[in-house]
């Protein structure tokens, strides 16, 4: 009767635990803080709030060719956070997103520049340079760990600044070097990704395009491009991977427990190496989008880093390590890059009023998990109330239990992606 009762008791003890433990929940109120945060920012430094947030929105959503070019700044950060969080669920810390993602624009530029093949031979072949390009990086960051212990952070960022330099070089490299300028040639028109490119500047495409104001706006004013189409299948993808396949479990098994892993005969090795290739190749298809998708179609000289495989670090901490997630938390941080250009002519308030509500926000999802953790251990003690504090007396079942935990939590895990 008492354990009915119990059983019985329990959900109703613990809904707004629930709720509270869901990482969606977690999210929008780091969200929501973000932005009061900014605001409270903005009324101090004399700036009205409300307008600020009204000209951010409206440098997002009021024109076509706005929702546009916020599509197309979110895709290689979506691409870039997938990468992380695809680490990051297999117990690596891709900070060398950012490297993975140069080295995808450089080999992406190479074979665009020195093939010129038909378009759909010229495409694919330039987009998986980019791949290889990428992913040999974070090769040589997953074996380093694997094979001789190397910590990946220290690997990766070290490949970091080698890819800017090796950028710069192959910018000034006579072969590629475009003359009187600090950027290389272009790659071949073939090997370009814009939607409709010709078409869309012709007499009879700017004639039919013109007879539809919003298309107009939306695709001859932007590079709108496949990125984005890209990105989406890579997420859905990637997902699968992880949470529906053989090759995902023993993945997320590594990360979860390198050496329960090994004692279960699964080639963590292998798999560390594996994880990385994996990571490394979508950045590198992110770097390498973004030489067929956006003009001018080249490399520049690079006196710093561009910070897509930064922000993509940033993404997938908002989105939660979820592939998913990381689409909608991409077009978040697409939207508050492009759109903020918009706050400084508006109302002249500096730009650097979304880098602090970008940070507030990641700051906030971070300490988000602190409420997690408080949620599960309420949640823990008032199982233990309705239990009267029993906990059982097999000896095999604690055994059973113990040898359970990593499965219980990857299922779990899968179940709640």
């Amino acid at each position: 009767m008492s354990a009915t009762a119990s059983t019985t008791a329990k959900p109703q003890e613990s809904t707004a635990v629930r709720i509270l433990k869901k990482p969606i929940t977690a999210t929008l109120l780091a969200i929501v803080l973000g932005f009061a945060v900014a605001a409270i920012l903005l009324a101090v430094a004399g700036y009205d709030p409300i307008a600020s947030f009204t000209a951010l929105f409206e440098g997002i959503f009021a024109k076509p060719k706005y929702i546009s070019n916020t599509i197309i700044k979110a895709a290689p950060i979506i691409l870039t956070g997938i990468s992380v969080a695809f680490a990051f669920k297999t117990g690596m810390f891709n900070i060398g997103a950012e490297g993975q993602y140069v080295a995808g624009t450089i080999c992406a530029l190479i074979a665009g520049t020195m093939l010129n093949l038909p378009m759909p031979l010229q495409i694919p072949v330039v987009i998986l340079a980019g791949v290889a390009g990428g992913a040999i990086i974070g090769g040589i960051t997953g074996f380093l760990k694997a094979r001789f212990g190397i910590h990946e952070v220290i690997t990766a960022i070290m490949l970091n600044w080698t890819m800017l330099y090796m950028n710069n070089f192959v910018v000034n490299s006579e072969m590629f070097h475009q003359p009187s300028s600090t950027s290389s040639i272009a790659i071949n028109p073939s090997g370009f990704t814009t939607i409709l490119p010709e078409w869309k500047l012709s007499d009879a495409g700017l004639e039919t395009l013109r007879n539809i104001p919003w298309l107009y706006d939306f695709l001859v004013k932007t590079d709108v491009n496949i990125a984005f189409l890209v990105a989406v299948a890579v997420a859905v993808l990637i997902w699968f991977v992880l949470f529906r396949s053989k090759l995902g479990f023993e993945l997320r098994a590594v990360g979860f427990n390198r050496d329960a892993a090994e004692f279960a005969g699964m080639p963590v090795e292998r798999n560390t190496v594996l994880a990385m290739l994996i990571a490394g190749g979508i950045s590198g298809l992110a770097g390498a989008l973004m030489i067929t998708g956006i003009q001018p179609h080249s490399l520049s000289t690079l006196a710093g880093f561009e910070n897509y495989g930064f922000n993509g670090f940033s993404v997938a901490l908002i989105a939660g390590s979820s592939p998913i997630g990381c689409i909608f938390a991409g077009l978040l941080f697409g939207g508050l890059l492009y759109g903020g250009t918009s706050v400084q002519m508006a109302v002249g308030a500096p730009t650097d009023i979304i880098n602090i509500m970008i940070g507030t926000i990641v700051f906030f999802v971070a300490l988000a998990r602190v409420v997690t953790l408080v949620a599960n251990r309420l949640e823990k003690r008032a199982a233990q109330k309705g239990t009267g504090g029993s906990t059982g007396s097999g000896g095999a079942e604690a055994t059973s239990a113990a040898t359970a935990v990593a499965t219980v939590a990857l299922e779990k895990e899968a179940d709640n992606a």
